[in-house]
C-alpha cells in the first residue's frame, strides 16, 4: 500500500539495535494482555532489539532458565484474539524478598536484559519500581558473590521500566481505561441482557454481584449501561436508611408497569459504618420488605474470561508500541513510567505518582471521606455517578424545576447502536431539568408529517440495551420541507432541537441554520450528537455506534480466520462499511490483526496490490497459515472486492487460496456495546445541559430567540475533550463530496497496523506520549473519558 509521508521517520531517530527488552504479565490476568505482549514483541523486533518473554510473571524472572525465552515474530501469531495471557501470570512471594530480587537480577544480567515492560496492576508495577531502585545495589552484591564480572555493572548499570496497566477493575489512577476493563464490561452486559429476558418473563428481581473489591467502576458503569434500578459501590456507600429507599424505588418502578428489577452490587460494597453489603443481604431485604421473587447471580471469574473486545485490543496494541518507544527514549534519570491513553492520545505518567494517587483513594475510603474518594477517582468516575443518579432516580414532580420549554429529539440518518441510549438519556435529563420532551418519529420525514408526541420518563425504560433506532430514522433532509417543519415547530411550540445521527444530521443542521433567515421558528438552540457506524462526522473523533460495529467486524474476522484452522494456507478478503471513510477497515484491521486494509483516504494502485500479495506469500512460507485483508466499500471504483479477490487468488496460486466476505448490514445491527451505551448516555446528557443553558440565555420577552452561530452546534470529542462547535465553522473541515472530515486522527494508526503485520514502513513518533505529571482530579478526568 502507498505510504503516507510522516513528520519523523522512526528509523532515523530511534534504534533498538543492541538492546534487549523483556515483557512479562503479572498479577491477575485481563483480556487484552496478549495484544499488548504481541505489540511489544513486534515493535521491539521492528526497531532491531532482542525481545524476551518472561513466563509466569515475577516467578519466572526469579526462577530463570526456560522461563525466560527469546521471542520471534511468529511467537505471537494468532494470540490477538485469545483472552488471558499466554505467557502466564502468577503472584510471586519470592520477588517480595531481597533474595528473590537478587536471583531475578542475575537472570536478567545473564541475558543482557535492562529494559522491562511490565503488564499488571498497581502491586506488580510497584514491585517493578522497587526492583529498579535496588538495581545498582543488587549488581554490586552479585559482583561480591562472584556471580557476575565488574564489567557487567558498567554495561548494565541502569534498569529501565515501563508499565502498562492490565486490570479489569479500572482501579489505577492516571489512566482513562486499563487493559481488560472494556472486555469485562462486555461479559457483564451480556449476562445482564440475558437475565433481563428471563426476569421479565417471571416478574423477578435480580441481584448481580460483579468484581471490584476496592473499586466500583465495573458496577457503576454496567448499572449505567443497563439502566439498573440500584447500584452499590465501595467509593460511595449508601446513606443510612438506604434499605427503605431502595425498596420504595423498586416498588415505584413496578407500579409503573415494569416487570423486572435489576440491582448491581460490587463485591466490595459497604455501608457507611464499614459493614459489608453482600448480594445475599440485598436479596433477603427485597424478599422480606416487598415479597418479590428475587434471585442472585454472582458473575465471578466469567468477567476475566473470554475474547478481548475490539477496544481492548486497540488499547493494548497502541500501549505496547508506546511502551517500546518509551523504553528506547528513557535515560538513567527517567523515572519509571506508565503508558496509557487519554481520550485517543498516548500519554506517559510517572509510575509512582499514579500508585500514590491510587493509594490515596483507598485511604480516603478507609477514613470515610467518601466524597473525596469519588473525586480522587477522577472526573469521569464522578460524572458516571452523577449521570447514573440523574437517570435512575426520578425526582417527584414537586421537586422538578418548571421551565415551560418544549424540546424535540429525533434520529437522522442510518441506524447506529447506542442511539436509543442517547434518546433515553436526553429525555430523562430534559424532564429532570423541567422541560417537556417531544419525540419525533422517522427523522425529518416524520417531522414534516407531524409524527411528534410527548415522551415521558417511563416511555424510555429499558432502551439502553436496544439496538437500532426505536424512534425510527430516515435519511431525508429538511431543505425541501422547511415550511412544513416550521409549521410543526409552531404547532407544538418547539423551543429547542436535539438531533442524534450521522452525516445527514450534520447536513440537516446546516440547512436549518440557513432556513433561519426565512423562518423564525428555527431561531432556537439546536445541537447534534454524532451517531453513525462510519465515524465520518467532522468535529468529532468518535461517533455513537462505531464501537459496536468494530466489535461486530472483529468478532466476524475471528470466526472467519478460525474457519481455516487445520486447512491449507488461506487468505480472506473482507469488505467493510463506512462509505468513503476508512475508519472501520483500519481500526478493525488493527483489532483483528489484518495484513492489509484498503481505504479511500490512502490511495493505492496495482503495484501496491502486487507488493501486498508478495508480502503475504513470503509470510505464508513460514508458519503463518492465515491472512486477512480488509477493504472499505468505497476505497476504489476499479479495484473492487471481486477484483482484489481474483488478483490474490491468481497470484497466490500454489501458496494460498482465497475466500471473500461482504459483511454488509450486520455491522449496523446487534445490541450496543457497553462503550456505545455509555458514550451515548453521557454525551447526550451533556448536550441536554447545553440546551437548558442556551434556552435560559436566549429567552427574552416571553419567547426563545437564538440566531447566533453558537446556538447551532455539534457536540464532538476532540482529542481529550468534549466540545461544542458551531456547525457553520465545521464546513471548512469537511469534504462534502465524499462525506468525510478533511483530517482524521485515526490515519496515524495505519503505520502501526502495517508494522504489526511485518511491513517495513515509516512511523511518526511526533505524536507519541510525553511524560506528564499526575495532579489531583486529573486521573480519568478528561472529558474524552466520558465514553466510559
Amino acid at each position: 500500500m502507498a505510504q503516507s509521508d510522516t513528520k519523523k521517520i522512526f528509523f532515523e531517530n530511534l534504534s533498538g539495535a543492541g538492546k534487549a527488552i523483556a515483557v512479562l504479565t503479572s498479577g491477575g490476568d485481563a483480556q487484552g494482555m496478549n495484544a499488548a505482549v504481541r505489540a511489544v514483541v513486534r515493535m521491539g523486533l521492528y526497531v532491531g532489539a532482542k525481545v524476551y518473554f518472561i513466563r509466569e510473571g515475577y516467578q519466572g524472572m526469579v526462577d530463570g532458565g526456560e522461563n525466560i525465552t527469546e521471542a520471534k515474530w511468529e511467537s505471537v501469531s494468532s494470540m490477538l484474539q485469545v483472552g488471558g495471557t499466554v505467557i502466564g501470570s502468577a503472584r510471586c512471594k519470592d520477588f517480595r524478598t531481597h533474595e528473590g530480587r537478587l536471583k531475578a537480577a542475575l537472570n536478567l544480567v545473564k541475558l543482557g536484559i535492562t529494559n522491562l515492560c511490565v503488564i499488571g496492576g498497581d502491586g506488580s508495577l510497584t514491585g517493578a519500581n522497587l526492583f529498579r531502585e535496588e538495581w545498582s545495589g543488587l549488581l554490586a552484591e552479585l559482583v561480591e558473590q562472584g556471580s557476575i564480572e565488574q564489567q557487567s555493572v558498567q554495561t548494565y548499570s541502569a534498569l529501565h521500566i515501563v508499565g502498562m496497566v492490565g486490570s479489569i477493575d479500572n482501579d489505577f489512577c492516571g489512566t482513562d481505561m486499563t487493559i481488560g476493563t472494556d472486555s469485562a464490561l462486555h461479559r457483564i452486559i451480556e449476562v445482564v441482557d440475558a437475565i433481563m429476558t428471563t426476569a421479565q418473563s417471571h416478574q423477578r428481581t435480580f441481584v448481580l454481584e460483579v468484581m471490584g473489591r476496592h473499586c466500583g467502576y465495573l458496577a457503576l458503569v454496567s448499572a449505567l449501561a443497563c439502566g439498573a434500578d440500584w447500584v452499590l459501590i465501595p467509593e460511595m456507600p449508601p446513606e443510612d436508611g438506604w434499605e427503605e429507599k431502595m425498596c420504595q424505588k423498586l416498588s415505584a418502578t413496578r407500579s409503573r408497569g415494569t416487570r423486572l428489577n435489576i440491582i448491581i452490587v460490587a463485591e466490595g460494597a459497604l455501608d457507611r459504618h464499614g459493614k459489608p453489603i453482600t448480594s445475599s443481604i440485598v436479596k433477603d431485604l427485597v424478599v422480606k420488605c416487598l415479597g418479590f421473587d428475587t434471585r442472585v447471580t454472582i458473575l465471578g471469574h466469567v468477567q476475566r474470561g473470554g475474547t478481548p473486545s475490539a477496544f481492548d485490543r486497540i488499547l493494548a496494541s497502541r500501549m505496547g508500541v508506546e511502551a517500546v518507544l518509551a523504553l528506547l527514549e528513557t535515560t538513567a534519570n527517567t523515572p519509571a513510567c506508565v503508558v496509557s491513553l487519554c481520550g485517543n492520545q498516548s500519554v506517559r505518567l510517572p509510575l509512582m505518582e499514579c500508585v500514590q494517587m491510587t493509594q490515596e483513594v483507598q485511604k480516603a475510603m478507609d477514613e470515610k471521606k467518601f466524597e473525596e474518594a469519588v473525586k480522587l477517582r477522577g472526573r469521569s468516575f464522578e460524572n458516571n455517578l452523577k449521570t447514573y443518579k440523574l437517570l435512575a432516580h426520578r425526582k417527584p414532580e414537586s421537586e422538578l424545576p418548571t421551565s415551560n420549554f418544549n424540546v424535540a429529539v429525533l434520529n437522522v440518518g442510518a441506524p447506529a447502536a447506542g442511539m436509543n441510549a442517547a434518546v433515553r438519556s436526553a429525555v430523562r435529563v430534559g424532564i429532570s431539568e423541567g422541560h417537556k420532551m417531544f419525540a419525533v418519529n422517522d427523522g425529518f420525514e416524520g417531522f414534516y408529517k407531524g409524527q411528534i408526541k410527548e415522551i415521558k420518563w417511563s416511555d424510555v425504560g429499558g432502551w439502553t440495551g436496544q439496538g437500532g433506532s426505536l424512534l425510527g430514522t430516515k435519511r431525508t433532509l429538511p431543505a425541501k420541507h422547511v415550511g412544513k417543519i416550521a409549521e410543526q415547530m409552531r404547532t407544538h411550540n418547539i423551543n429547542a432541537l436535539l438531533v442524534i445521527g450521522g452525516f445527514e444530521a450534520f447536513l440537516s443542521l446546516l440547512e436549518l441554520l440557513t432556513a433561519r433567515g426565512k423562518y423564525e421558528e428555527f431561531c432556537v438552540p439546536m445541537v447534534m450528537v454524532p451517531a453513525t457506524v462510519s465515524n465520518n462526522i467532522p468535529g468529532s473523533d468518535l461517533s455513537i455506534g462505531a464501537d459496536t460495529a468494530l466489535n461486530a467486524i472483529t468478532t466476524t474476522c475471528d470466526r472467519i480466520k478460525q474457519s481455516a484452522s487445520g486447512t491449507k494456507r488461506r487468505v480472506f478478503i473482507i469488505e467493510t462499511m463506512g462509505g468513503y471513510c476508512g475508519y472501520l477497515a483500519t481500526v478493525a484491521g488493527l483489532a483483528a490483526g489484518a495484513d492489509a486494509a484498503y481505504i479511500y483516504e490512502e490511495p493505492f494502485d496495482i503495484r501496491d496490490l502486487q507488493a501486498n500479495v508478495e508480502h503475504l506469500t513470503e509470510k505464508m512460507k513460514t508458519s503463518i497459515q492465515r491472512g486477512l485483508v480488509l477493504r472499505n466499500e468505497n476505497s476504489n471504483d476499479n479495484y473492487t472486492t471481486d477484483f482484489i479477490y481474483q488478483l490474490y487468488s491468481e497470484e497466490g496460486k500454489g501458496v494460498f487460496d482465497c475466500r471473500k466476505n461482504v459483511l454488509g448490514h450486520m455491522q449496523q445491527g446487534g445490541a450496543p456495546s457497553p462503550f456505545d451505551r455509555n458514550f451515548g448516555t453521557k454525551i447526550s446528557a451533556k448536550a441536554m445541559h447545553w440546551v437548558t443553558k442556551k434556552l435560559v440565555e436566549t429567552f427574552r420577552q416571553g419567547r426563545v430567540f437564538a440566531n447566533t452561530e453558537d446556538s447551532c452546534c455539534l457536540l464532538g470529542m476532540r482529542r481529550r475533550a468534549l466540545i461544542f462547535q458551531p456547525v457553520v465553522q465545521l464546513k471548512g473541515e469537511t469534504d462534502f463530496v465524499h462525506r468525510i472530515p478533511k483530517e482524521q486522527w485515526w490515519l496515524k494508526l495505519r503505520p502501526l497496523m502495517k508494522i504489526l503485520a511485518k511491513y517495513k514502513t515509516s512511523y511518526d513518533v511526533s505524536d507519541s506520549g510525553q511524560l506528564e505529571h499526575v495532579v489531583h482530579n486529573q486521573p480519568k478526568d478528561s472529558d474524552a473519558s466520558v465514553a466510559m
